[in-house]
């Protein structure tokens, strides 16, 4: 059985080397196929890693609070650039007096708006950050030089500003900052501090920051009184859930919605860790779908197969009679064709698996290169399917060709033109 399957080996290799390039072109749809399948799933890994090395910077011990009701699981539709004004400052306070919610560590609450900043002849325009005095124990960062301001500032409506590294060098270039005074609209504020380069976090590029006491930004920039958002760092990621209930038991009972009423929240609390959760989930849904739109390809390329092999039936038909003659039985002609099929489609495989190894390994070097923290990924399971696919396609539309091929009778095929 060992010798006549090795001669049917020979067999079909000898037959495709005779047609080297049809060979090849057959090939094609299946390189493609299972290549796009490998790039696709390395990219969407790299594009996932990516997101969620960018909110993991942020810690999993954070939890935001944003205005309006998420609904069905989804984002409250503040997100969406509407305007909800039913979380107050006082209500930052109350969160980080610690009373009700003992694992806040502390709170930064915020109120922004859109700004040009002045200096002399040079111009920033930015969006201005009203922030509690609480930013640096939650958010993070080193001040370069010059302070934070204070709770006094903070509640006195102090005219004094904190410059990410990014908005000094545009206004002051290497020009001392600290101590000069900046216009935003008919107001002159005193730079007090510069943050060290930090970077882009979470998508946030915090030298752009421009931040100033919070209740300054809502009485004399903005006119409002409600706030965009806060953010409260908790001090265990176990305690992240309980925290959750606190807050939310919190704000529930400051906004008068009780269990009885049957009232929908009008905020919405999630955590660092859910989003991590649910952007995995959406990634992942999106990745395996893109994935079989291209194994989809491998159908296409599987009909490539069967076309070429139903004519390589008629061009050797004299030579299956003359085998069948001699005394080959249907089922090695069959296996001869077969075995051929299923060659070119794992030739294919192997070489699209290296195609898309090569390519997501560029697309991972240039993303790199460009500073995003871009993993390259090459998963076993995408390798194994493609293989796998190609094989099966191989086998799938080789079975037709193989099969009329076995059927031939030897009179009629010898008898061919």
């Amino acid at each position: 059985m060992f010798t006549h399957l090795t001669q049917t080996i020979k067999t079909a290799v000898k037959a495709l080397l005779t047609n080297k390039m049809r060979s090849f072109l057959t090939m094609l749809g299946i390189i493609i196929g299972v290549g796009a399948v490998i790039v696709i799933m390395a990219v969407g890994a790299g594009a996932q890693s990516l997101i969620l090395n960018q909110v993991s910077a942020l810690g999993t011990n954070i939890v935001g609070v944003l205005p309006g009701n998420s609904g069905n699981d989804g984002p409250p539709t503040s997100v969406m650039g509407i305007v909800i004004t039913t979380l107050t400052y006082d209500d930052a306070l109350a969160l980080a007096q610690k009373i009700n919610v003992p694992d806040i560590m502390d709170v930064v609450a915020y109120s922004t708006t859109a700004a040009t900043l002045e200096w002399g002849t040079n111009s920033f325009i930015g969006t201005l950050s009203g922030c509690t005095t609480g930013y640096m124990a939650v958010e993070g960062g080193e001040l370069a030089e010059g302070r934070f301001f204070t709770k006094d500032e903070e509640r006195n409506l102090s005219k004094v500003i904190v410059l990410g590294s990014d908005v000094k060098n545009d206004l002051f270039g290497d020009s001392e900052a600290v101590g000069q005074r900046i216009k935003i609209k008919t107001h002159s504020f005193e730079v007090i501090g510069v943050m060290k380069e930090r970077g882009t976090v979470a998508f946030q590029n915090y030298d752009n920051k421009i931040l100033v006491p919070i209740k300054t930004v809502q009485k004399l920039i903005a006119g409002v009184d409600h706030i965009s958002l806060l953010r409260a760092k908790i001090n265990s990621s176990e305690n992240v859930k309980k925290a959750i209930d606190d807050m939310k038991a919190t704000l529930r009972e400051r906004h008068d919605i009780s269990d009885s009423s049957g009232a929908s929240d009008d905020f919405t609390v999630s955590s660092a860790a859910q989003a991590l959760d649910m952007i995995t989930t959406i990634t992942n849904a999106l990745k395996y779908f893109l994935a079989a739109m291209a194994a989809m390809s491998l159908i296409v390329g599987g009909i490539g197969i069967m076309n070429i092999m139903l004519v390589s039936v008629s061009e050797r038909t004299r030579e299956i009679g003359l085998r069948k003659a001699i005394g080959a039985k249907n089922s090695n002609i069959l296996n001869q064709f077969l075995l051929e099929a299923i060659t070119i489609t794992v030739l294919g495989g192997v070489f699209g698996i290296i195609g898309g190894v090569f390519v997501s390994f560029l697309v991972a070097l240039i993303a790199n290169y460009l500073e995003y923290d871009w993993s390259f990924v090459i998963s076993p399971l995408s390798i194994v399917l493609a293989v796998g696919v190609s094989a099966i396609v191989g086998l799938v539309f080789g079975v037709y060709p193989a099969s009329k091929a076995s059927k031939l009778q030897p009179v009629e095929a010898l008898r061919y033109e």
